[in-house]
């Protein structure tokens, strides 16, 4: 017995594990198709109970037209019945037989079932009278019946329709009761032949209507099998593998060209990484091979002290330049990955912009470069200060750098009607107005020069866009080429508190 449960489990189990592997064409086909079974044979019985019930209320018409004019010949009726006198000489032979035959060559005819058949009886079911088709036949009475009924028996071999009519007198008693009954052969060799077609073309319309459901699933869902197609083939060198867009714009369509979409992301967000990782390498690896080959040198010989300082400076400031690319690379891939979260809280712009503007008066005054602040107003801001700090460093930082020794760098704060901007201006090289969209982007330089004598990496305008942006800060820039740049900051309105 257990081990009959086992086989029956496993054999369950391969059955799932084979349905569960079958192609969307053919489970589309399949579920289809059962439901469509489902409805045809609901519609062929329907349709065969509704004829079958047609041709039995018409023959139950017929016998009822049949009863009355046996009663209006005996000029009697059903509930006003006198007695079985009327009917004891009277011939109630529906038939074309031959009424004189004797009573032995009755018996001895065969039974014609293609005739209308008559039989009165008693109460109790003995025949008082019937017709000669009957011939030594009787029709089948059924006592436990009290009103009139209609009903299917079995006559000489061949199926009758009959009805047993009682008989009342006018005070409600039952003498008997007239049984009438017409052959119902030629309808059940109709009812017949319906049953067979519907039962032998049922299974040939559920099989060619699987076959041409399962060809027109599968001629729908090709161009699902485009897209397992092309991210079959897709790798990364091969991201430009795009699905043909099918002719009709319906469901499959829009998942076509969502997913083009999606490799359309994908391809620029990979090659945005790519270009990243190269650049990033790229700056890490000058730095380090520039303090490598200093040091190489220095462990040659024997030098000077002041040769020695001088190139470990050197070896310093190169270091010190790789330390501040890597924390502007974690920088933005903490802003990339949704872990830096602004903290903000009220700022004074004023006493913010003097502290910035003193400690990077330092590096403007190699340069001789003059950094001046211009305010009409104490401006009170709301703002993540280490943020912000960062941001105006950045600006200050390219302002300075592009700028010519003995210029001057102007920060200037107004208050608008809806918000307050702070415009940082410089007398610098500037930026050609093609170039303008792409200075926010990650290792872009104007002049495209890696070992640029600035020492950028390209990074700063990119952090000073997704700070911003982090505070909704609006940056706005205009540049105007050997004429100088202008960077400003806007404020809303529902950030400030003055």
């Amino acid at each position: 017995m257990i081990m009959m449960m086992k086989n029956s489990v496993k054999k369950s189990h391969s059955f799932f594990k084979e349905w569960s592997v079958m192609s969307l064409r053919n489970r589309i086909a399949f579920y289809y198709t059962i439901t469509t079974a489902v409805l045809i044979a609901l519609v062929f019985a329907i349709i065969y109970f509704t004829v079958e019930r047609i041709v039995y209320r018409q023959f139950d018409e017929e016998i009822k037209k049949e009863v009355s004019e046996i009663l209006s010949d005996a000029n009697i009726s059903t509930n006003d019945f006198k007695g079985f006198e009327s009917f004891q000489n009277r011939d109630i032979d529906a038939g074309d037989n031959d009424s004189d035959n004797d009573n032995d060559s009755i018996k001895k005819k065969k039974v014609n079932v293609d005739t209308e058949f008559i039989q009165l009886v008693d109460s109790t079911g003995q025949v008082i009278n019937k017709s000669s088709s009957l011939s030594w036949c009787v029709l089948a009475f059924n006592p436990n019946q009290a009103g009139a009924a209609y009903f299917n028996s079995n006559f000489g071999g061949s199926m009758v329709r009959q009805a047993q009519v009682p008989l009342i007198t006018n005070k409600g008693v039952t003498l008997g009761y007239l049984i009438v009954a017409v052959p119902l052969k030629n309808a059940m060799i109709v009812l017949h032949d319906l049953h067979d077609i519907f039962f032998f073309s049922f299974p040939v319309i559920i099989l060619t209507l699987f076959l041409l459901t399962r060809l027109i699933a599968g001629k729908s869902i090709r161009p699902i099998e485009k897209v397992i197609a092309t991210a079959e083939k897709m790798t990364q060198a091969h991201l430009d593998q795009r699905i043909p867009l099918p002719y009709h714009h319906d469901e499959l369509y829009r998942l076509s060209a969502t997913f083009n979409a999606l490799l359309d992301r994908m391809q620029d967000a990979f090659e945005r990484e790519k270009h990243f990782t190269a650049n990033a390498s790229h700056e890490l690896k000058t730095p380090l091979a520039i303090v490598k080959g200093t040091l190489e040198v220095l462990v040659r010989k024997p030098r000077e002290r002041e040769h020695y300082e001088t190139r470990i400076q050197f070896c310093l400031k190169e270091l010190n330049r790789m330390a501040r690319l890597i924390d502007q690379l974690l920088m933005i891939a903490r802003h990339e990955s949704n872990k830096m979260q602004p903290h903000i809280e009220t700022v004074e712009l004023s006493q913010h912009l003097e502290s910035i503007v003193e400690r990077m008066q330092s590096s403007a005054s190699t340069k001789d470069i003059s950094i001046t602040i211009d305010q009409n107003e104490h401006a009170r801001i709301a703002a993540d200060p280490g943020m912000l700090e960062m941001i105006f460093e950045n600006i200050l930082s390219n302002a300075i750098k592009y700028s010519p020794t003995g210029s001057s760098i102007t920060v200037a704060v107004q208050r608008n009607a809806n918000a307050i901007v702070c415009r940082i201006s410089d007398q610098g090289i500037g930026i050609p107005a093609e170039k303008l969209h792409a200075i926010f982007e990650r290792f872009y330089r104007v002049d495209e020069s890696r070992n640029s004598g600035t020492g950028g990496f390209g990074l700063g305008l990119s952090i000073v866009k997704k700070l911003a942006d982090l505070q909704h800060i609006k940056v706005g820039v205009t540049s105007e080429t050997n004429r100088g740049t202008t960077f400003s900051l806007t404020f809303p309105t529902g950030e400030v508190n003055c």
